[in-house]
């Protein structure tokens, strides 16, 4: 049967397109009546100023004449065209191009001035800890190298050898001369190894330690050099795959950190003062003093109450020097016998309050152990009252914090045998396998998923750096450091390089990660970089700054910043940055007036990653040089 309708479709069809026609219509007369309107308003003369300032001021601003009082022609108003979305920034100190600095900074060290440090208190060596110039002594110009300045000795022709002129003090191949430390040999530095306490020389010296503590199996990686004086023992330490921390102060021998970190390797301006040094609790597997002229008798033992902290459960503490072994060597270091034996029976009597374990004494050495937990330790210290463990402390606090004589506690543990914290594995494989920290879930927000993710991450990362600057296998780069290093996975990507890297933690940063790093078997510190480093001008080959703008654009003037990394930088120098790109226009625009080269790159994941890559290269100029040009 057919389906019936109730009107003809082309009947339909007609009324429809007539209803489209009137509509299209309708909307074309009110929009040419729109435009009309438009024109005839802005074709109006303004007669106030009112009027100039909302039609002409194309920047916000009211746009006037010479005089101040007619309009300007707004055909000839430079028009702006920059972008006004970019990250705010403070340039306040921004210049064009910045002068070098005279010649008498050329050794600057900003928070370890002698003059500054004369001020201060000489009570627990007070006035040689770091004090760092107000935002008025800031100097805005670059710190000069030396007029004969060259590119320092590859790796591992370094450890033996620097050039004269760029560190050129020849006090301690005059002071130090009958103890082997440094030698001058024509326009070039050597040093055979020696030591105060190792006239035999630094690696027979290190395989006497090796006798007494297992130093060559993996177990131990990490080690803290107090009082290091050139760093031999950590420049001989490295062919057993032990890493160490280097510090000495700034005036106890002219330049003596300048020069480990000419020879390539790691070192920092420190001292054990009165405050504690800038690494988490449970960092280093070794902590070494050769007569490094540290009372530890003193203070009721609180010097070796803070290299506690910095231990590892198990660590040891080797000890070399006054008052050890003080029968046979009394009378050449002009101190009395019963002066010395009171001395080593105080350090006896302090490290037994620590709970550490005597090891051994053999010779010249003695070799302490620190427990790898606090059961018995707690139960000890109901007969022995002093030190108490702290009640309340976060033991990785250590910027600007002042030592305190109490235990550090150690985390808890079910069993005696039980390593607190969590054991890590031997090196190497303790690069990349999940720190004790992160798998307890002690940091917040951090888990081993993560730690694995940004492994992998920083792998590619390298792998893409190889292939921008290119020079990292060749020895080129040694001394490297990360200034916002996280969980150290860039590092961790270097460590089949000849390279070191010092990763710095941010002291303010929202997770604290530097004991995380120790417990991979690296090394760092931690900083504020509103302030400068504790180190030399012209220490490291490679600087690599990813994301640490970002951080510190809203507490402190990046201008700074900066030339703190100018000053820290060798001469033909590298920089990585990674930030957002306005960033990095604004610190390519103060580089460029800081003798940088450089360009923007895109991120290794393409032109699209908002993250964009900066590669800037300090360029060799001397102080000589620069006088001649004025």
């Amino acid at each position: 049967m057919a389906k019936e309708y109730s009107g003809s479709p082309k009947h339909h069809q007609l009324e429809a397109k007539r209803k489209r026609l009137t509509w299209i219509l309708g909307v074309s007369g009110l929009c040419i009546l729109f435009y009309v309107l438009g024109a005839w308003q802005n074709s109006t003369t303004p007669t106030t100023g009112s009027d100039v300032y909302s039609k002409v001021g194309c920047d916000g601003n009211a746009t006037t004449s010479g005089d101040g009082n007619s309009p300007v022609n707004p055909s000839s108003t430079n028009l702006d065209f920059a972008s006004h979305h970019q990250v705010e920034v403070d340039s306040s100190k921004t210049v064009s191009q910045f002068p070098p600095c005279d010649m008498s900074f050329s050794e600057y060290t900003p928070c370890q001035d002698k003059v500054r440090g004369r001020k201060f208190d000489r009570d627990m060596l007070k006035y040689r800890e770091r004090h760092c110039p107000t935002k008025e002594e800031l100097l805005l110009c670059l710190i000069p190298a030396p007029p004969k300045y060259k590119t320092p000795f590859k790796w591992p022709q370094s450890r033996d050898y620097a050039w004269y002129d760029n560190i050129p003090h020849r006090e301690l191949s005059i002071e130090k001369a009958i103890q082997n430390w440094i030698q001058v040999e024509g326009d070039r530095f050597r040093f055979p190894g020696g030591g105060t306490m190792f006239p035999r020389g630094a690696d027979a010296y290190i395989d006497d330690i090796g006798q007494l503590i297992p130093l060559t199996d993996g177990t131990i990686r990490t080690a803290v050099d107090t009082g290091c004086g050139v760093a031999s023992f950590g420049a001989y330490l490295l062919k057993r795959n032990v890493l160490t921390m280097s510090i000495a102060p700034r005036d106890t021998h002219e330049a003596q950190v300048q020069f480990a970190l000419e020879r390539g390797v790691p070192a920092m301006i420190g001292i054990m003062g009165s405050q504690r040094l800038p690494y988490p609790a449970r960092a280093f597997d070794l902590a070494h003093c050769s007569r490094c002229l540290i009372p530890w008798q003193k203070y009721d033992g609180l010097y070796l109450t803070e290299v506690d902290r910095i231990l590892r459960p198990g660590g040891y503490w080797v000890l070399s020097g006054p008052p050890i072994h003080w029968k046979k060597y009394w009378r050449g270091w002009e101190r009395t016998q019963e002066d010395l034996k009171q001395e080593q029976d105080a350090i006896e009597d302090v490290a037994k309050r620590l709970c550490w374990k005597k090891v051994v004494e053999n010779n010249d050495l003695s070799v302490w152990q620190k427990p790898i937990n606090h059961i018995e330790c707690i139960k000890s210290k109901r007969v022995i009252k002093t030190p108490h463990i702290c009640k309340s402390d976060n033991p990785d606090t250590a910027w600007y914090r002042d030592l305190e004589a109490c235990i550090t506690p150690l985390p808890e543990v079910s069993s005696s045998d039980d390593v607190a914290g969590g054991p890590v594995e031997k090196w190497p494989k303790r690069a990349f396998a999940v720190p004790p920290r992160i798998s307890s879930g002690s940091i917040p927000g951090i888990t081993a998923e993560k730690f694995q993710e940004d492994n992998e991450l920083w792998n590619d990362r390298v792998e893409h750096y190889k292939r921008i600057i290119s020079l990292l296998p060749t020895g080129r780069y040694r001394n490297i450091m990360d200034m916002n290093a996280y969980l150290g996975g860039f590092a961790a990507a270097l460590s089949k390089y000849p390279v070191w890297v010092m990763n710095v933690v941010p002291a303010n940063s929202d997770h604290n990660t530097l004991g995380v790093i120790y417990e991979r078997g690296l090394i760092g510190t931690y900083q504020d970089w509103c302030e400068a480093l504790s180190t030399y001008p012209r220490t490291y080959d490679l600087i690599h700054a990813s994301g640490l703008f970002s951080i510190y654009q809203d507490r402190c003037d990046i201008t700074y910043i900066l030339l703190e990394m100018d000053r820290i930088l060798r001469p033909e120098g590298t920089v990585i940055f990674r930030d957002t790109v306005e960033l990095l226009v604004k610190i390519k625009s103060i580089t460029d007036g800081m003798r940088w080269k450089s360009q923007i790159m895109d991120h290794e994941s393409g032109p699209f990653n908002p993250e964009k890559i900066l590669v800037a290269v300090k360029t060799y100029w001397t102080g000589e040089a620069t006088e001649k040009q004025s």
